[in-house]
């Protein structure tokens, strides 16, 4: 009779584990308790990764720049094709600016040779730090060190001159671009920021070898801010408060070197905004914050300033930490009260300033005290031979710790 089980055949047989030492099988008289076990050898796995496999970028990474920068120009059909891939490729990898960036200079001297190609190198320029996010710092930093290292200088103008030639084109028309609609003052907002970078970032160097900044685009941004500000809408006054917090505090410290008080002027204007422009709450809070940022001098903190003792006079919070008194009538004074002195005596003079009183029956003087009537007053003979001594060499010293000989 079957048992149900069907023996498989000895090649499909299940495998199974050899028993441990420690655990004892007992034996059985059938053939299948007499086979040995079979011991299981896992599959070795072929791995599809290959040594010469190209190297992996994640996706939108563009390496083609990276792979033949290093060859110039000469591989890219076109000049403009070589400068954007560079200028892409600092937008991805802005750390690569101080590596790459003499390299790129030394490969426009020998392909930037005539005007219009110049011409087309700060429009290149000045399109990607106007329509890329956050490249306006970066561009402006280019601009800057071309503007030393270029060595063509063509008739119409160095590379400097042109794009400040490019900026005041776009300058030119900032009234009918503050009242524009939504994509006209979008891409007015860029020139405007961009504008504030290289008024930080551009140097200009003297004939003395002093490095200044350019006094055109300071005059730039007032005329800027003066229309923004006269046009108030959200995005023209967020954009001022941009301009502001990045340029603010250099604009102020240019301003009054000259005498000038243009700053007060734009702050009144703020103020002025804020009370009657029909502008949304949270930019309204913008203007009042940037406000209160020019009254703490821009948020710069000057560690060489002389330090000045704090007094009730120019400290308003000099009184904030001292101790209340009250008076007998428990009225709290303080050492701001103008009659402090006077209330402060009395409270010492009062008999009972530090009463003795009994808590549960007990005077806490100490007087009827069995325990403090029990001490001796005698030292024990050791500590009183220790203490001589040492009065006996006190009176060798004087108060600064000085020997003092006879």
């Amino acid at each position: 009779m079957s048992d149900g089980f069907d023996r498989a055949p000895e090649q499909t047989r299940p495998l199974r584990a050899p028993p441990s030492s420690q655990d004892k099988i007992p034996q059985q008289n059938s053939e299948s308790a007499m086979a040995k076990p079979q011991v299981v050898v896992a599959p070795v796995l072929m791995s599809k990764l290959s040594v010469n496999a190209p190297e992996f970028y994640p996706s939108g990474y563009s390496s083609s720049y990276t792979e033949s920068y290093e060859d110039g120009c000469e591989d890219y059909p076109t000049l403009s094709e070589y400068v954007q891939d560079f200028l892409n490729h600092l937008t991805e990898q802005p750390g690569s600016f101080e590596t790459e960036i003499e390299q790129f200079a030394e490969t426009l001297n020998g392909c930037v040779t005539t005007d219009d190609a110049l011409q087309e190198l700060v429009e290149l320029i000045y399109q990607q730090a106007t329509s890329i996010p956050n490249f306006s710092y970066m561009g402006a930093r280019l601009c800057n060190y071309l503007s030393h290292h270029l060595t063509i200088s063509p008739q119409s103008g160095n590379f400097r001159q042109l794009l400040l030639q490019r900026c005041r084109t776009e300058y030119e028309v900032k009234d009918q671009a503050a009242k524009g609609d939504e994509v006209t003052r979008k891409r007015f907002h860029a020139f405007v920021l961009f504008l504030g970078e290289l008024y930080l970032n551009l140097e200009i160097k003297g004939t003395n070898g002093q490095v200044t900044r350019a006094d055109i685009l300071q005059v730039g941004l007032r005329e800027l801010l003066n229309a923004l500000f006269s046009n108030p809408m959200d995005d023209n006054l967020i954009c001022a408060v941009k301009l502001l917090k990045l340029t603010g505090s250099v604009l102020e410290d240019a301003w009054k070197e000259k005498g000038k008080m243009d700053m007060e002027e734009i702050i009144q204007r703020i103020e002025n905004v804020v009370l009657d422009a029909n502008c949304s709450r949270d930019v309204k809070q913008m203007l009042l914050k940037l406000v209160e940022l020019r009254s703490s001098n821009w948020g710069r903190v000057h560690a060489t300033s002389t330090y000045r003792e704090a007094t009730p006079e120019n400290d308003p919070n000099y009184f904030m930490n001292e101790p209340t008194f009250y008076t007998s009538d428990g009225v709290p004074f303080t050492a701001a009260d103008p009659d402090y002195q006077e209330k402060y005596q009395e409270l010492l003079e009062r008999e009972d300033f530090f009463p003795d009183y009994e808590e549960n029956g007990t005077d806490l003087s100490g007087a009827g005290d069995a325990y403090l009537d029990d001490i001796d007053d005698e030292m024990d003979p050791e500590i009183e031979e220790a203490y001589e001594k040492f009065c006996l060499e006190s009176e060798l010293f004087d108060l600064e710790g000085y020997l003092i000989l006879p």
